[in-house]
């Protein structure tokens, strides 16, 4: 089922990005009367690159920082700053990105720097959250056993508690781009490239088969991407041992 369900999205996706007029008969009676049926303003191959490109520019540094900051506040000298990084990560999380473009574009301008910082807000909250409870999940025996045998903290953290924490990190990280992917497509309302241009074309024009095809790439892009940390996070759990291989 699996196997099947990724031949599907490629297939859609695939089709989508390089042979959009394969669709125009399913797409048609989504179309006005005498309307264009595939977007053609720019192709959707260069909108979606410009998206998942959106994406990786926020997701890389704001899974970084809050990894990062998980890793701190798991620290003796730096549990005290765990309050601060909550309050950090959920105001990125529970301020709404609409609010974050119209508060950043007077300072910013716009185009993409808005909505890679709206995005970059968005997704620290489930990546921090997950990376607590990885490195906080590490078994203290199994830390003993590190310390026993003349670990240093350096060695602890990078060869015991991140490889175990790995598989939650993973977890989070997915969520957020997930998310992102789809949040990224009102950047267009700030003149971002992204496919929300696709999408926000056929809202004013009136043609649910931009509409359609805009949210459909969107969509499948996002479950493939959600599919390979599927994957991913497989092998970890594996090498950690959490998972028989």
């Amino acid at each position: 089922m699996t196997t099947l369900r990724w031949v599907i999205l490629i297939a859609i996706t695939g089709g989508l990005i390089f042979f959009p007029g394969l669709f125009e008969p399913v797409l048609r009676p989504f179309a006005p009367e005498g309307g264009p049926v595939i977007y053609d303003r720019a192709t959707l191959a260069n909108l979606s690159a410009a998206h998942v490109t959106l994406v990786l520019l926020a997701m890389v540094p704001s899974t970084v920082l809050a990894v990062s900051l998980a890793i701190l506040v798991t620290r003796p000298a730096g549990a005290e700053f765990l309050p601060m990084s909550r309050v950090l990560t959920n105001i990125g999380q529970t301020f709404p990105p609409v609010a974050v473009l119209a508060l950043s574009v007077p300072l910013m301008g716009f185009g993409s720097r808005p909505t890679i910082l709206a995005l970059f807000l968005y997704g620290m909250l489930p990546v921090f959250e997950n990376a607590l409870a990885g490195l906080r999940g590490v078994p203290d025996s199994v830390l003993l056993s590190g310390k026993a045998v003349g670990m240093t903290s350096r060695q602890m953290l990078t060869q015991v508690e991140i490889p175990l924490a790995l598989p939650l990190i993973l977890e989070g990280t997915r969520i957020s781009i997930v998310i992102a992917l789809s949040t990224a497509t009102i950047g267009s309302t700030v003149a971002a490239r992204s496919l929300g241009e696709v999408i926000i074309a056929g809202l004013t024009s009136n043609n649910l088969a931009f509409v359609v095809q805009g949210g459909v790439l969107t969509g499948c892009i996002a479950v493939l991407i959600y599919d390979v940390f599927g994957v991913l996070i497989g092998i970890a759990k594996r090498r950690s041992g959490r998972e028989p291989r």
